[in-house]
């Protein structure tokens, strides 16, 4: 928009929160069903991003339980994993058995992120204290006497500025708002990176959802249906070198991995058909200052092992909301409940993320090093295999995590 037709808008609500991913979107929604105002601001004209986060872990659905909107979030479509299994080389082993989880749903769902973003935002919109604003860019946070008093914002219409009780900075890894906040990052170091892509379905292919490797090459293959959904483990950096050894070759090592890819594959035209996601692992030594807060991946930003990230996120944004929905419906002093945010989140976050470390420098490099074939599983699988039992701990872990999250937070329309 030219500047000089450019307007300048201004609002005042109770909350607003930069970022409508998981994280936002939950927090948003539960404000608002608390009867607190609350305005999400997302910079996207939608929610359409391929190669986001697609799991929806028993956790999560247990949270929609409480609410009362699961059976509804069920019929819209997905895929149910019951257990998730890996191979190493010709030797396959189940990993993970969520049949046993103490929750009404004993399976990771996969859905397409943008499909759960916009039931979440359906059931949002249907109290008026919510409101989403797509197409609007945060750019800077408002400062009044040494507390953040809000966010200004681009839009189509023009500059945008939220004044708000409270800020949340729920803006993914790469977060503005920790940024223009100048909160201390804690770097905890990730070897590798991830490529991301879609392959056709066969009718003849496998079902299994499954971790694969072989030959120093690690690949996930996540049945999406009519296709699969790949991630391609490859060392930190290493995409570059990839390239230049062509399009061709990479097809090569993908159907080194799991030959049923290798006609899917050749569909794909050009590198814009993969897509790399740089894998960060760090932490915010403090989640908040006066007026503001972060969560999710602005606050903790998680490796894809185990594809928690998304549950971490939405479990700080319950979190949050029964901490702070009182203060802020009140208006009373809120400054005083941000720190309690962080001390019931950070030990769930410290400890998901020093066991994705430890995965990375004990299992994924190593795996990615070697180049002959293993004549028997790795000790940690080979126990999995041979103690069916101990599958439910991989499965705890990684459905619920540590220290899930209940809906504590009251409901306006009832």
């Amino acid at each position: 928009m030219d500047a000089n037709t450019s307007t300048s808008q201004n609002l005042q609500t109770g909350c607003c929160i930069v970022g409508g991913g998981p994280a936002g979107m939950i927090l948003g929604f539960l404000l608002a069903r608390a009867g607190v105002e609350a305005v999400v601001l997302e910079k996207h004209a939608d929610f359409l991003r391929d190669f986001r986060g697609d799991t929806i872990h028993p956790s999560t659905l247990e949270l929609m339980y409480e609410l009362g909107i699961l059976e509804e979030f069920l019929k819209r479509p997905h895929q149910e994993l019951s257990e998730v299994g890996a191979t190493v080389d010709d030797l396959a082993v189940t990993v993970a058995d969520f049949t046993h989880l103490p929750t009404h749903c004993k399976f990771v769902g996969l859905m397409p992120q943008w499909d759960f973003l916009n039931f979440v935002a359906e059931k949002a919109k249907l109290y008026a204290q919510f409101h989403l604003r797509m197409e609007s860019e945060a750019t800077g946070l408002i400062t009044e006497n040494g507390r953040i008093a809000g966010v200004r914002a681009n839009t189509r219409q023009g500059v945008l500025e939220v004044r708000a009780d409270l800020t949340v900075g729920a803006d993914g890894r790469r977060s503005l708002v920790r940024e223009k906040a100048a909160l201390e990052v804690n770097d905890l170091g990730a070897p590798i990176d991830v490529l991301w892509m879609r392959v056709a379905r066969h009718p003849t292919d496998p079902n299994q959802t499954l971790g694969r490797f072989r030959a120093g090459r690690i690949l996930v293959t996540l049945n999406r249906g009519d296709y699969w959904q790949c991630a391609y483990v490859i060392p930190k950096g290493a995409f570059t070198a990839i390239q230049e050894k062509g399009l061709p070759a990479f097809r090569d090592g993908i159907a080194m991995v799991a030959p049923f890819l290798r006609d899917g594959t050749a569909a794909w035209k050009d590198w814009n058909d993969i897509k790399l996601l740089s894998v960060v692992v760090d932490r915010l030594r403090h989640w908040w200052r006066p007026g503001l807060l972060c969560i999710g991946d602005s606050a903790h930003a998680m490796s894809p092992i185990g594809g928690v990230g998304i549950n971490l996120a939405i479990q700080d944004a319950v979190a949050a909301a029964n901490i702070l929905w009182q203060p802020l419906l009140n208006r009373s002093a809120i400054d005083q409940h941000l720190a309690k945010v962080q001390k019931r989140r950070e030990f769930p976050a410290r400890m998901t993320q020093a066991a994705q470390v430890f995965a990375h420098r004990r299992f994924i490099k190593p795996a990615m090093a070697r180049e002959t074939p293993v004549q028997r599983l790795p000790v940690p699988l080979a126990l999995l295999q041979k103690f069916p039992l101990l599958r439910r701990i991989p499965a705890r872990l990684v459905g619920l995590g540590v220290r899930p999250e209940h809906i504590r937070t009251s409901d306006v329309n009832r």
